[in-house]
């Protein structure tokens, strides 16, 4: 007996599970994160052009290739790791060296992506990230010192992750080289596929909080369009009550707004929806790191409730009153369409009125036509029957008008007969 077949995909939808693998991060690390993403149309961009990017780096270090369908990989590039992951809208490169020497958070870590291979990238710049990790050490006023010197207090969140087997720090901000900072201080005990957990995790939260605020940045330009719309779709509603209204043209307004609203949901559909993906991603994210608060500063996911949550809460608003905008301009215009179908019913019921006295008119003028028509050919035809009638009958004694008269009655009868026959046959 064979064997049973495995399904085509099984081993693919296995390997899904298993894609995208941690990093093992050593303690001292540097790390850079860069995400590339295309301005416009991001999702049906050419994959092709991503893949040649990446081997134009690897080529640099004489390192191997991917797999012509790979959306991961990771190769050793000089003295750093790379992995490289393709997604739905963006491309990541990470690039992680061991060793924490020289200057925190030093702009120059970041020439491990050369300017003239960043000039080719087919997109712009989405986020990049400089990490410092260090060991932690055992007085935790030395953390605190280091954070205070590197990022903005204002703005700085610190947390112990993943039952304390770190502390991680970022302010969100972008330094002057362009880059957003975090650090990330780890116990001597915990493993480098543990720490390259934790940054990826970091890379993520960035990587989706930035990607999912384009939502914001598209609502914010529709806002103008959608209250002049808004306007003008009351002021039409409005109008349809008061006497006198000009229905048709009112409905082809309607039908106008209706289209444009149709037109903006259509273009802001996908935006809108990875929005609500993304902050998902976000906050399943943080959650995955087990946040614990440390020195009383204000945690991750505090600092998103505060600023990120709000700018999410704007674009699901602004999504449903884009749907209620289009929804109520489709009732408006159906009942302003019920109108108009009224108002031409009766129309046509006028025109049908005026269409029948005109056919009872004209039925009647009809047999006046005709019975005047048996009149004209009862004339001429009494003249051609006595013709032919009379030089028979006046030899028998009768004179002419006795004889035109006996004539008249027959021959008016025949065609009158002849006339109804023909108006039926054509009837």
């Amino acid at each position: 007996m064979p064997p049973i077949a495995d399904h085509p995909e099984r081993y693919v939808l296995v390997n899904e599970l298993h894609a995208r693998p941690s990093a093992r991060i050593a303690v001292p690390s540097v790390a850079c994160f860069l995400a590339i993403k295309p301005a416009h149309q991001a999702a049906k961009r050419s994959r092709d052009k991503d893949r040649a990017h990446l081997l134009a780096m690897l080529d640099r270090h004489g390192a191997g290739h991917p797999a012509p369908d790979a959306t991961h990989h990771t190769a050793q590039i000089g003295r750093h790791e790379l992995k490289w992951e393709s997604h739905t809208e963006f491309v990541t490169y990470m690039a992680y060296e061991k060793g924490a020497g020289g200057r925190p958070f030093d702009p120059a870590r970041f020439d491990v992506f050369p300017d003239s291979w960043l000039e080719d990238a087919p997109g712009a710049r989405l986020t990049s990230i400089l990490f410092q990790i260090e060991e932690m050490p055992a007085d935790r006023k030395a953390i605190s010192e280091k954070l205070f010197d590197w990022f903005v207090p204002e703005s700085l969140a610190v947390v112990q992750v993943v039952d304390g087997a770190a502390i991680v720090a970022s302010d969100f901000r972008i330094d002057r080289a362009g880059h957003v900072r975090m650090a990330v201080f780890v116990r001597p005990e915990t493993s480098g596929r543990r720490v390259g957990r934790i940054v990826q995790r970091l890379c993520e939260i960035e990587t989706y909080k930035t990607i999912s605020m384009l939502g914001l940045m598209r609502v914010r330009r529709m806002s103008p369009q959608m209250g002049a719309l808004d306007d003008e779709l009351s002021r039409l509603t409005r109008a349809m009550k008061e006497p006198g209204a000009r229905s048709e043209e009112t409905l082809e307004e309607l039908l106008r707004i209706s289209s444009e609203l149709e037109n903006m949901m259509v273009e802001s559909s996908f935006r809108f929806g990875a929005t609500g993906a993304y902050e998902a991603l976000v906050h399943q994210r943080v959650a995955a790191l087990r946040e614990e608060r440390f020195m009383g500063r204000q945690t991750l996911g505090e600092f998103l409730n505060r600023r990120y949550d709000p700018a999410m809460r704007t674009v699901k608003s602004t999504e449903r009153r884009l749907t209620k905008m289009a929804e109520r301009a489709m009732r408006a215009g159906q009942l302003l369409g019920t109108r108009v179908d009224v108002e031409r019913s009766a129309q046509n019921q006028t025109l049908l009125a005026s269409m029948d006295r005109r056919a009872d008119m004209q039925l009647r003028l009809q047999n006046t036509v005709e019975g005047l028509s048996v009149v004209a050919i009862s004339y001429y035809a009494v003249n051609l029957a006595s013709y032919m009638a009379l030089p028979v009958l006046e030899p028998m004694g009768l004179p002419r008008g006795v004889a035109l008269a006996l004539l008249v009655p027959v021959v008016v009868l025949g065609v009158w007969a002849m006339v109804r026959r023909i108006r039926r046959h054509f009837e």
